[in-house]
């Protein structure tokens, strides 16, 4: 589940990221939340159907990129997304700014600077300072055979320790 460019919240978002249009900052974080909270039902349904749900970059991404502008503080950020399933596992893929740089289709979207990235990594670190969440770093300079060897024996171990664990809500 990526960020739905779909529904109209998606269409908005997306036109933002490819810079056709301009949206203040308050609105945009808070555009990013709501497209969020459209998928909170049917994240539910899945999981106590007991399907894994496999989200990409979700409420933390969202919180580490607008703190990263300097006029938020993180607490800010991370108040529209209280309440939203709580993750059992948070992957964070580790590749510095320059290696990011040098990959495909850099510097298409907003933010895809490499000093912006260096204060969302900055952001990230102080995120995951939290340790009621379920962090794990991963080297993403690896092989994308032993990358996905490395993510998939991870998420086999959570999702066997946390099969009978009620969902929690995040940041409550």
């Amino acid at each position: 589940l990526p960020t739905d460019r779909t529904t109209e919240i998606g269409q908005l978002i997306s036109s933002y990221l490819v810079r056709e249009k301009n949206l203040e900052d308050h609105t945009i974080h808070l555009l990013f939340s709501a497209n969020r909270w459209e998928h909170v039902p049917m994240m539910k349904e899945k999981l106590h159907q007991g399907i894994t749900v496999v989200v990409d970059r979700y409420a933390f991404s969202g919180v580490a990129f607008t703190s990263a502008k300097g006029n938020f503080c993180l607490d800010w950020c991370k108040q529209p997304d209280v309440g939203l399933p709580k993750p059992d596992l948070i992957l964070f893929l580790q590749l510095s700014p320059e290696e990011a740089a040098e990959r495909g289709n850099f510097g298409h979207e907003r933010y895809e600077t490499s000093s912006f990235q260096e204060k969302v990594l900055q952001s990230f670190y102080c995120l995951m300072e939290d340790k009621t969440l379920n962090w794990k770093t991963v080297d993403a300079s690896k092989s994308i055979e032993d990358l996905h060897r490395e993510i998939r024996s991870i998420a086999e171990k959570t999702m066997q320790e946390v099969q009978n664990k009620p969902l929690g809500e995040l940041w409550k």
